[in-house]
C-alpha cells in the first residue's frame, strides 16, 4: 500500500525509528519529533521528510505540529501524560474543523503487572479481543493512567477520530543500522557484568510475553492500514482500542530462564565466574530499575495479540534467545564503558 498521508511520530527511538523506516518504504511522508539534532540527522537519513526538535514537556510545540498531520504515532514512552495530552488537544482541534485523525499511542504490557516479583508463574492470560479483560486491570497499574486519558478522549471524540493503543510486552531485538538496544534484558546483562552473576527477582518463576522490535514495527503498519481502511463508525474502532503484540504464544520464558541464558553466555565468554543464576537482593534494585524493578523484570504479564493476527500480522523474526546470543550480547560486550560504574537504567521502561 502506498499513501500520500502525512505521519507525525513523537519519539522515533528504539520502536518508532523502525516504524518510520517501514512507513517511508510505503511512501508515507513522515516527520519525527526528537530531542537532539544528531537523532534528527539520523531519521532524515532513514527517509524522514523533516524532524522537529523539542522536549516532551513542550505541549504547545507538540500540539502545533500534530495539527498538521492525518496520522500521529506516539512511541516515546508509555508514561508521559503531557505529550499525550498535547496530541489529544490537536486531535480535538482537528475534529472541530472536520478533520479526522488517526492516533496510535504506545502503552506497555507492564499494565498487566500482578505484583509477583518472581514468586510464581501465573495462569492468567489477557486477550485483546476481549476489551473487558484489559479494562479489568486496576487504575493504578503501570501505564494505566496514561491509557485511561487516551480512552476517555477516544470516547469523547467518538467517530471524529480513530484512536488505538498498542501494548507491547518485553521488547527484544537489534537493528544494526541503528545501534540501539532494548531495555530489560540488556540491563540484566549489564547487572550481571557488574556483580559477576546473572540474576532474577525472587524465585524467577514469573513469565512475560515478548516481541522482536522489527515484528513490533510491522504491527504498527498493519494496524495503521486497518485504521485507514475501516470506517470510524465501525464497532471495531469505537468499542475496543487495545492491541497486544507478542510473538511467543504459550512459550513465554520465565525470568529465571532469561537469567540462565545470560549466565551461560557470559560464563562462556569468560566474563563471569559462575553461570548459575541467583536471586537479586532488593538492595541492588537501584542497579536495575529502582522502584520500578518488580514491574519491569519480576512480573507475570501474559498477553495474546488476537486482533492483529486476525488482520494478517505474523511475527517472523528470530526468538528472544537467538536474538540475545547472536545480536544483543555481542553488541553489549563491544561497549567500552566500565562495567563497575553501571548504575541501572534511569529512563522510563516502555513495556
Amino acid at each position: 500500500m502506498t499513501s500520500g498521508k502525512k505521519v507525525f511520530i513523537v519519539g522515533p527511538g528504539f520502536i518508532g525509528w523502525n516504524v518510520l523506516e517501514l512507513l517511508v518504504k510505503e511512501q508515507y511522508v513522515v516527520t519525527g519529533y526528537v530531542r537532539r539534532q544528531a537523532h534528527a540527522d539520523q531519521i532524515k537519513a532513514s527517509g524522514a521528510t523533516d524532524a522537529v526538535l523539542g522536549d516532551l514537556n513542550d505541549k504547545p510545540l507538540i500540539t502545533k505540529h500534530a495539527l498538521s498531520y492525518d496520522v500521529v504515532i506516539h512511541t516515546a514512552t508509555a508514561d508521559h501524560l503531557p505529550s499525550v495530552e498535547a496530541i489529544l488537544d490537536a486531535v480535538q482541534q482537528r475534529a472541530e474543523k472536520g478533520l479526522s485523525t488517526i492516533f496510535i499511542h504506545t502503552s506497555g504490557a507492564s499494565v498487566l503487572d500482578d505484583g509477583a516479583e518472581g514468586s510464581f508463574k501465573s495462569d492468567k492470560i489477557y486477550h485483546d479481543n476481549v476489551v473487558s479483560e484489559v479494562d479489568s486491570v486496576p487504575d493504578d497499574a503501570p501505564h494505566r493512567q496514561i491509557d485511561l486519558a487516551v480512552v476517555r478522549a477516544r470516547k469523547q471524540l467518538s467517530e471524529k477520530a480513530k484512536i488505538a493503543i498498542v501494548i507491547p510486552p518485553v521488547i527484544y531485538g537489534f537493528n544494526p543500522n541503528h545501534g540501539r538496544l532494548t531495555i530489560q534484558i540488556p540491563t540484566l546483562t549489564r547487572y550481571a557484568l557488574k556483580y559477576g552473576y546473572a540474576g532474577h527477582l525472587g524465585a524467577g518463576l514469573a513469565v512475560e510475553s515478548n516481541i522482536h522490535v522489527l515484528d513490533l514495527a510491522k504491527a504498527y503498519v498493519v494496524l495503521l492500514h486497518h485504521l485507514e481502511a475501516t470506517p470510524a463508525s465501525s464497532p471495531d474502532i469505537l468499542e475496543n482500542p487495545y492491541y497486544f503484540t507478542e510473538t511467543t504464544g504459550d512459550n513465554e520464558p520465565s525470568w529465571k530462564d532469561v537469567a540462565t541464558l545470560i549466565g551461560a553466555e557470559l560464563h562462556k565468554a569468560g566474563k563471569i565466574p559462575d553461570p548459575d543464576p541467583r536471586t537479586i537482593p532488593t538492595e541492588n534494585y537501584d542497579d536495575l530499575f529502582g522502584n520500578h524493578t518488580p514491574a519491569a523484570v519480576g512480573l507475570n504479564s501474559r498477553s495474546r495479540a488476537v486482533r492483529l493476527r486476525e488482520l494478517g500480522w505474523k511475527p517472523m523474526e528470530k526468538s528472544w534467545a537467538e536474538s540475545y546470543v547472536q545480536d544483543e550480547l555481542p553488541f553489549i560486550l563491544s561497549e567500552e564503558s566500565d562495567r563497575h560504574t553501571f548504575s541501572g537504567y534511569k529512563g522510563i521502561v516502555a513495556s
